[in-house]
């Protein structure tokens, strides 16, 4: 269930910046036929830290009723406090989520002691699969291979980590110190081959928010054994996956996706619309790849 494109979906705002159910119910369908795996709701690309606690749940309600059970939903439910990720995990098992993705506390720094009571006291009060979100860039802090293991072994329902450290050689020492029912899942687009090497499932991605089909077929290639053509994907998508990072992440994919007819590129503030020079090098890249005319 947890392997191959796992899309980091955006949360589409209408005008006034309440959420758009009918667009986030059409992108669901769009990704179910262009063969996406499953979908991430309400992770860092879906705006949740602009999201109130009760806009975090209807998303995720939403997405699981869109999808009706023809891709599993995997609902972001971090925080930096125990208790209201616990809340979000709670309500993500009450609505029929098929798992819960909970990102390291983040701003207040938990040690990594700290962090093992964090996971164990959420995986003890929910029967979810849950994953570990590690991305040390956004949250000032990374949770290690041991503490990780740990948690792994003590916590039946946690059942792998989505590692966006970037950090090859970290997440290939967690592999050698997990079994090989441990779900490894690539955060950073442009290094998805390397992880799948040392044992990754697939990629919770931001580029499978324009490119679902590509997306998948990039990590279908190599599960199924054929390296040579995943890896030419990989390299083909390589400008467009940075393309994406060129202002804060979700404000490109948002853009194109705009751009491309699908949404109404609404941001919350902070974050803001692209300038005008990123703007006309962005536009270049997506007609490269024939996303846009």
């Amino acid at each position: 269930m947890f392997k191959g494109s796992i899309v980091a979906i955006i949360t589409p705002f209408q005008k006034n910046e309440e959420i758009d159910s009918d667009k986030l119910g059409e992108l669901i369908s769009w990704h179910i036929k262009n063969k996406t795996d499953a979908i991430l709701v309400c992770g860092t690309t879906g705006e949740s830290a602009t999201l109130s606690h009760e806009e975090h749940k209807r998303v995720v309600k939403i997405a699981v009723e869109a999808a009706n059970g023809k891709i599993p939903i995997i609902a972001g439910a971090g925080s930096n406090s125990t208790k209201e990720a616990l809340d979000l995990a709670v309500y993500a098992e009450k609505v029929g989520a098929s798992a819960v993705l909970v990102i390291t506390p983040y701003y207040n720094k938990p040690t990594q002691e700290g962090m093992y009571q964090h996971y164990k006291k959420i995986a003890s009060e929910i029967s979810l699969p849950l994953i570990i979100y590690n991305v040390p860039g956004r949250t000032g802090i990374n949770i290690l291979p041991v503490t990780v293991a740990r948690i792994y072994n003590d916590c039946k329902n946690v059942i792998g980590i989505k590692e966006a450290s970037g950090n090859l050689d970290q997440i290939t020492q967690l592999m050698s110190m997990v079994d090989n029912k441990f779900v490894l899942l690539s955060g950073s687009d442009e290094i998805t081959i390397p992880i799948l090497s040392v044992g990754g499932a697939g990629v919770v991605s931001v580029v499978a928010n324009i490119a679902p089909r590509q997306t998948h077929n990039m990590v279908n290639e190599y599960l199924c054994g054929h390296h040579d053509k995943a890896r030419k994907i990989q390299l083909e998508l390589y400008d467009l996956i940075k393309a994406l990072f060129i202002e804060t992440n979700p404000i490109p994919a948002k853009t194109a996706l705009g751009l491309m007819g699908m949404i109404d590129p609404v941001l919350r503030l902070p974050l803001y619309k692209m300038s005008e020079a990123n703007l006309d090098k962005f536009k270049k890249i997506l007609k490269k790849y024939e996303l846009i005319k």
